[in-house]
């Protein structure tokens, strides 16, 4: 008996170390998205630059311990992707695929969480939207970060065959969740599509009625307070169509509004102001 408890003793202290584990990874877990949050609320892009890559190695080290937290995977692929989008892809393309690429692998590992939804990616398109017609709210967070980080880094990757093969597949994710849940982060499914629309000739999908359509129901959605929204509608469909007058009052409009005006979103309002200075920069070269 006193050797059964011997050899108890140690794996009950193993146990009562991993259950500690599990609870200091899920209260520090609560900590870094309340800081997350904190950050969005940042309008210094230099300082939020700086603090960014720390915050996302930590979520990494947690991850570590509990590599299936849905939270932490969002975290990680909605963090890895504001990185790429907000401070590297106008700098460093490079950079910026493999940030992309990675915020869309911890979002892919929520949505492979589900079964069947795993097997229906790896399957043709058609079995990938019969499988996400079964799927609710729920599903949302995890599909749409994973859908952002893959075609974002298809978006930088146009002359790759293989990345221009899963604009489908990106095309399907982002429709389930402007169907399912529109409003879900500033309706950013609608402002996707209406870019990827917008971006590509009609040989190749491109729809400029759809276009519009999708960033005028996002503008209803979040009230024109997510300034990313104008940045995306003058780039892909005011570009694609030459209506340099529409061009000019979209990059207006984010000039023009105060990033008080929607205190929650003065980080990524402050990356659209710096973003449709670039493109206002760029005006002679695009039409």
């Amino acid at each position: 008996m006193k050797h059964f408890l011997f050899f108890l003793l140690p794996l009950t202290l193993l146990f009562f170390a991993g259950c500690v584990q599990q609870i200091a990874v899920s209260t520090i877990g609560g900590i870094v998205d309340d800081g997350y949050v904190a950050l969005t609320e940042e309008q210094d892009l230099v300082f939020a630059e700086q603090a960014l890559p720390a915050n996302l190695k930590l979520i990494e080290v947690m991850l570590a311990n509990d590599p299936n937290d849905k939270r932490l995977l969002r975290l990680a692929s909605e963090g890895y992707c504001s990185y790429a989008l907000g401070f590297v892809e106008d700098s460093d393309v490079e950079r910026a695929r493999m940030f992309y690429l990675r915020g869309h692998q911890y979002g892919l590992r929520i949505v492979r969480q589900d079964a069947a939804l795993a097997k229906a990616l790896d399957g043709q398109i058609d079995d990938l939207k019969a499988e996400l017609v079964k799927r609710g709210k729920d599903a949302v967070p995890g599909i749409f970060w994973a859908a952002f980080g893959l075609g974002s880094y298809v978006s930088l990757s146009l002359t790759n065959p293989d990345a221009l093969a899963d604009i489908p597949k990106v095309e399907a994710l982002m429709n389930f969740v402007a169907g399912v849940d529109s409003s879900f982060y500033h309706a950013g499914a609608d402002i996707f599509l209406g870019t990827l629309y917008g971006s590509r000739p009609k040989i190749f999908g491109g729809d400029e009625v759809r276009s519009r359509a999708h960033f005028e129901k996002a503008l209803r959605i979040n009230g024109g307070k997510f300034l990313m929204t104008y940045v995306y509608y003058a780039r892909s469909y005011a570009v694609a169509t030459l209506n340099e007058t529409l061009f000019d009052q979209l990059l207006g409009k984010v000039a023009q509004t105060p990033l008080e005006d929607s205190p929650r979103d003065r980080l990524a309002n402050a990356i659209a102001k710096r973003k449709a200075k670039l493109l206002l920069a760029r005006k002679s070269e695009l039409f």
